[in-house]
């Protein structure tokens, strides 16, 4: 399941995309329009900054932008960043890999065999997904 952190980190950043190419976005304007509570959007937009893909300008004039363009910017990427793995289980991630507590044999284990594929296949789709992609509901 997505943490709240993670959906409103990419409401926001689509909401950035949605603006892209038209100049610094104010984070008032973010926070209204993706019902999100400002000073979380503060933390997750700095979390962004930190990770490459927001820009930020402070002052009147200022606010937030997309440091590269939407279509560079996948699902994958925003969800690892907030989420730190795609995996459902810790034995079936990639890069935040360790043993499950209880485990009787990973070797063996049947359920981190399934949960194998749905990492494999949740990357493929989010990986290929990216914020300029319009999905139909």
């Amino acid at each position: 399941m997505l943490s709240q952190r993670t959906r409103y980190a990419i409401r926001a950043l689509l909401h950035l995309g949605d603006r892209y190419g038209e100049g610094p976005v104010q984070l008032p304007e973010i926070a209204e329009a993706q019902n999100i509570p400002a000073k979380f959007l503060t933390v997750i937009l700095s979390e962004m900054k930190r990770a490459g893909l927001v820009e930020t300008l402070r002052g009147k004039e200022g606010g937030y932008w997309l440091a590269r363009p939407p279509e560079e910017i996948t699902y994958g990427e925003i969800v690892r960043l907030t989420r730190g793995s795609l995996a459902l289980v810790p034995c079936a991630a990639r890069l935040a890999y360790h043993p499950c507590e209880n485990c009787v044999d990973e070797a063996t284990c049947r359920l981190r065999a399934v949960m194998l594929s749905v990492r494999d296949e949740t990357a493929n789709i989010l990986d290929r997904v990216s914020l300029s992609e319009k999905m139909a509901v």
